[in-house]
């Protein structure tokens, strides 16, 4: 798993107790890896997130045209909409604590 780092800022994005997390999944149909990426996913938004979060599965098999937006070129793709900043991660997201820093969501020591 590699977290894209031309996203990375120094500022984390502010939490409110209102805010809803958008994520997309993007993935290449129904394979091991992308079974695995949206559990890890989904494990990891219930415990941080508590239902604050959406998760949007999207398989470029079926609409190859909707990766171009987030420049996916690497599969599967982990793309955080919002809070802004926009940011990556590739990957079965199998490393948690990689996948917490890179959603910004604690940070790396």
């Amino acid at each position: 798993m590699d977290v894209n780092s031309d996203q990375r800022t120094k500022e984390k994005p502010k939490r409110g107790s209102n805010d809803q997390w958008v994520l997309r999944l993007y993935v290449a149909g129904q394979t091991p890896k992308a079974i695995t990426a949206f559990a890890n996913l989904t494990k990891i938004c219930e415990e941080q997130l508590k239902g604050e979060y959406s998760i949007e599965v999207i398989d470029l098999l079926e609409n190859p045209q909707l990766g171009a937006a987030d420049q996916i070129f690497a599969l599967p793709t982990l793309v955080r909409k919002l809070p802004v900043p926009v940011r990556k991660i590739i990957g079965d997201l199998s490393n948690t604590e990689r996948v917490l820093i890179g959603l910004d969501l604690i940070s790396a020591s």
